[in-house]
């Protein structure tokens, strides 16, 4: 499956690689292999995607949306005309059908646990999915691949977003969305330095706002964004309130469940993948819209991520359009 169209600094194009890779292996252990282009799907649901949430100052997750619309949509769609029954990912989940539904369930390797980046499928692309390496650790896996003298068996994990790959992020997103400086400013309207580009910056990020040495000598934090104004706004310490949070409003809600959801429950929530979870409320609102409110402990069956809250009964996903309850409780935002 190809969805990018581009080299790398060193003129290398690694789908060509990755395809390579696929041809070997599947000679070796006696399958077909195909090759399907998606670079026109990808650039106009995923890429598009990205750069809209960019402009709009949020920071995108193209791995769930590629997951949404390419693998588990226009990938799956493919491997059925071919004939096929399952689509077989290598993703770190697990699915089962229980009481007449399929499950989404974590991976057993909780280092490698996937299902953030699924928190999108449904019944029909969980019917049609299979994750065979979901009940293993990567430590398995690798050594099944060398037992069988696979040649991928030691190649490096793939990491960060496909279509940049080792490259300068800033330098590529340039590219496509032309910088714009303007002022760093603490929250009292002070400034105090100058940002190289909104898009540039994440909400609770601490590293690289070239401010350091100012004030108490505390470490900065990214804490809001003016879009209109071009503003980024910091603040100093990592206790300081504008840090935290209390609650928010999700939008554009997903569940993996079709049966009726309880108005209020209890559930474990994360932001970013890999975070520990922490135990929130959720309240269901009118136009598929979801409050959630935080507490401190982190033990439960529950998921919430950057872009979803992973309900084991089911899953509820919300945009990352939020609206955020700011205030020093409990659980802090980066």
């Amino acid at each position: 499956m190809k969805n990018w169209d581009e080299k790398d600094d060193n003129g290398v194009c690694s789908s060509a690689d990755d395809y390579e890779d696929v041809r070997k292996v599947c000679t070796q252990i006696g399958i077909p292999y195909y090759t399907v282009n998606f670079e026109k799907e990808y650039w106009d649901r995923v890429f598009t995607y990205f750069l809209n949430e960019y402009k709009l100052g949020r920071t995108p997750n193209p791995d769930v949306m590629c997951n949404k619309e390419i693998k588990f949509k226009a990938f799956l769609d493919y491997v059925l005309k071919l004939g096929a029954d399952y689509l077989a990912t290598g993703h770190y989940a697990r699915c089962d059908f229980h009481n007449g539904e399929y499950r989404l369930l974590r991976g057993l390797d909780n280092n490698k646990d996937q299902t953030y980046f699924l928190c999108t499928l449904g019944q029909q692309q969980l019917s049609k999915s299979l994750f065979p390496i979901g009940h293993m650790n990567k430590s398995e896996v690798r050594n099944i691949a060398s037992s069988e003298g696979l040649v991928t068996a030691t190649k490096r994990d793939s990491t960060g977003i496909c279509f940049i790959g080792e490259r300068n992020f800033n330098e590529f997103l340039n590219n496509y969305l032309p910088a714009q400086s303007g002022d760093i400013k603490i929250l009292d309207g002070e400034t105090i330095g100058r940002h190289e580009g909104l898009m540039y910056y994440t909400l609770g990020q601490r590293k690289g706002l070239g401010i350091g040495g100012v004030g108490s000598g505390e470490p900065w934090f990214v804490v809001d964004k003016d879009i209109k104004n071009n503003i980024l706004y910091v603040a100093q310490g990592a206790d300081n309130p504008a840090l935290f949070s209390y609650g928010l409003i999700a939008s554009e809600l997903h569940w993996v469940s079709n049966r009726e959801k309880e108005k209020i429950f209890n559930c474990t929530a994360k932001f970013r993948y890999r975070q520990k979870d922490n135990d929130v409320t959720v309240y269901l609102l009118e136009a598929n819209r979801c409050k959630v409110v935080f507490s401190q402990t982190t033990e439960s069956y529950y998921t919430w991520t950057a872009n979803s809250v992973l309900w084991w009964r089911g899953l509820l996903r919300g945009r990352s359009n939020w609206q955020v309850y700011k205030g020093k409780r409990r659980v802090r935002m980066y």
